[in-house]
């Protein structure tokens, strides 16, 4: 990488647009950035990697004010390295959670598509089963509540 990156270049390299990388800047996300003598913004190689944090963050579903907060200690020094870490501890067990969550609802898809692949081998190609009223079939995924489905037959995993 070059010694720094025009506006243009850091949103290629990031995938963000240029208008929120100004953005980013104005609500203190990433500090001010350098400039050339035309007023043009030079991101450094810091800047690129900050940013990439910044982006897990986001793919994270960390709220932007977090983000902010996070930043602020950020740039406040090292002294304030505990409370980060305990951000990003309390924002992975958010993560952790999310994650469970979706892996739950992901069986319940898979089972689903089991359950579908069944009744279609179980009737004629193309012909809808008798007296089948769509009930079944919200039957056969009701929650316990516990991740698990009822009248489902699971799948060894």
């Amino acid at each position: 990488m070059s010694t720094t990156l025009t506006i243009d270049e850091m949103a290629t390299r990031t995938g963000l647009t240029a208008h929120t990388l100004r953005y980013y800047e104005r609500i203190g996300l990433i500090g001010p950035v350098s400039r050339t003598p035309a007023g043009h913004r030079c991101y450094s190689a810091a800047d690129l990697r900050w940013l990439h944090f910044l982006l897990r963050l986001r793919a994270t579903q960390m709220p932007i004010s977090q983000m902010q907060a996070f930043a602020r200690l950020r740039a406040a020094g090292d002294h304030t390295a505990r409370h980060r870490r305990q951000m990003l501890e309390q924002h992975l067990a958010q993560v952790n959670a999310q994650i469970a969550t979706l892996q739950q609802a992901a069986a319940v898809l898979g089972d689903k598509i089991i359950y579908y692949r069944e009744l279609e081998q179980a009737q004629p190609a193309g012909l809808p089963g008798p007296g089948h009223s769509g009930e079944q079939d919200e039957q056969h995924t009701l929650s316990t509540g516990n991740g698990k489905t009822t009248g489902n037959r699971r799948r060894s995993r």
